[in-house]
């Protein structure tokens, strides 16, 4: 019970300030009526529970699972087992991804169905769990993390080429959208249960990061595959805005409860499958301990479902009003600024983020706090919502026009930033674009692109959490640019003495 009101304030602390700025606009520069206002808090209240829930579902049988499977498979010698294991179990993570669920769903009431969201979800899904496989690989064979990941972004970089600008948005989006709060603490356990065999301390806690920003660049390959599946194909554009507005109090949560329902269990009952099948081959459990993860994907289920219904009843409908109305004031300087300010506060709300940085505190024994990689992160995620709202209301400015640079920089930095600054700071870029960035960010940038005459959904609404995903990397890594020079000069200080 204590853990759980602590996750429940922590989560509330969280999503607070994204009340706080929804609250003080709706009722001085951007009004969005009363009925609205209510169906928002009151999807608040549903993401604080659900979130909680789940977080202690996830606590209890995701992570685990992760740890357990992870020290199981640094047990065998047999290549083929680890490598299907990866595969499995990163298909079922990354399906029931709260965020990559939401991004499909939005991505299949923008395209009115012509891009059905199982279909996003799948092919992100096996590009998922495929790199996952390979990240598993790298850490079994001592594979030095930028000599893995370098290939795969210059790859991705020559098949970006082949696909046209709306699923470039999309496959960068993805790759954000399936790190969350689900996938990210069952892999940072699955790469420390793997690593932590090592007898070599320093490799292992190198090697324990890295899993994550691999996996979600299989999102990014999933998502070409996809383009390259389907070919070129004109897709309609649209979204729902007087919806939003005209909902009646109780109405819109009402009406999304059949397709909650089936959206938890379809993408969470897998997982459970999955852990009783490996508890009667290779993983070695108590009863008691079974007990406790089916427990805890009971929990899962439920905050899943609540979760679900507080996003699709209320909290994402308000975002996309706000950016709607807002950007129609015309008032550009007042949009971008509103941007920034949700980017900043936005980021610490992210639960991924809080368990990646206090899971950094303890893998470095207390060397790198967790506000020394939070400050750094609030910042960059800031910006990236800033550079997001400029590309919507300036249509000279593209995506890739951000991406190109911001990759050949983040790629570069690998070869003097410290190895171990390196996985974190990619691992930190998928972690960023959690529930809160997949669906109050994202909706509030797609009711700006709603606002632009002759605006295409698709590609000005998309593309948000590519940015988020990408500072976070190039941010790390500078600070940990200045823990080496900082470590360095505190070393020649005591050679001095």
């Amino acid at each position: 019970m204590d853990g759980f009101r602590k996750t429940l304030k922590a989560t509330a602390l969280a999503v607070a300030p994204i009340v706080a700025v929804v609250l003080i606009l709706s009722f001085t520069a951007v009004p969005v009526g009363l009925p609205l206002i209510i169906n928002f808090l009151i999807g608040s209240v549903l993401i604080v529970l659900g979130l909680s829930v789940f977080l202690i579902g996830v606590n209890l049988s995701i992570m685990p699972l992760g740890s357990y499977t992870g020290e199981a498979l640094s047990k065998t010698k047999r290549l083929w087992v680890l490598v299907l294991a990866g595969i499995i179990l990163g298909f079922f993570v990354s399906l029931a991804e709260p965020g990559l669920i939401v991004l499909a769903n939005q991505v299949d009431l923008v395209t009115m169905g012509r891009l059905p969201a199982m279909n996003l979800l799948i092919y992100v899904s096996v590009g998922f769990a495929v790199v996952l496989s390979i990240g598993l690989r790298r850490i079994f064979s001592k594979i030095p993390f930028y000599l893995v990941i370098l290939p795969i972004y210059l790859v991705i970089g020559a098949a970006s080429l082949l696909i046209s600008p709306e699923f470039l948005a999309l496959a960068f989006d993805a790759s954000g959208a399936t790190t969350g709060i689900m996938a990210v603490p069952f892999i940072l356990a699955l790469g420390v249960g793997v690593s932590s065999r090592k007898k070599d301390s320093i490799g292992s806690e190198e090697d324990s990061f890295g899993l994550v920003a691999m996996a979600s660049a299989g999102a990014i390959i999933g998502v070409i595959v996809l383009q390259l599946v389907l070919g070129t194909a004109e897709y309609d554009s649209g979204l729902p805005i007087e919806t939003a507005v005209t909902d009646s109090i109780f109405q819109s949560f009402i009406r999304v409860i059949p397709k909650t329902l089936y959206e938890g269990l379809v993408t969470l009952l897998p997982l459970p499958v999955v852990f009783l099948l490996l508890r009667l081959t290779v993983l070695k459990l108590s009863r008691n301990r079974t007990r406790k993860m089916i427990m805890g994907f009971i929990y899962s289920f439920f905050g899943l479902v609540i979760f679900f219904l507080g996003v699709n009843g209320g909290f994402m409908d308000v975002g996309t009003v706000l950016g709607y109305n807002l950007a129609l004031k015309g008032n550009d300087a007042l949009t971008i600024a509103v941007g920034f300010l949700i980017g900043l506060i936005t980021i610490a709300a992210e639960p991924a983020v809080y368990v990646q940085t206090n899971q950094i505190e303890s893998v470095t024994s207390g060397h790198i706090k967790r506000k020394t990689v939070l400050v750094p992160l609030c910042a960059g995620v800031g910006c990236a919502v800033m550079l997001a709202v400029i590309r919507i209301l300036v249509p000279a400015v593209q995506l890739w026009h951000y991406l190109l640079p911001g990759y050949i920089v983040a790629l570069g930095l690998t070869f003097f930033t410290p190895k171990l600054f390196v996985g974190i700071a990619f691992d930190a870029g998928g972690g960023a674009t959690g529930p809160m960035t997949g669906t109050f960010i994202l909706s509030f940038t797609q009711g700006i692109a709603a606002s632009r005459e002759g605006a295409n959904l698709l590609l000005d609404g998309f593309g948000m959490i590519a940015l988020v995903a990408l500072f976070p990397i190039i941010t790390l890594q500078i600070l940990g640019l200045i823990y080496k020079i900082k470590t360095r000069k505190r070393n020649e200080k005591s050679l001095k003495r």
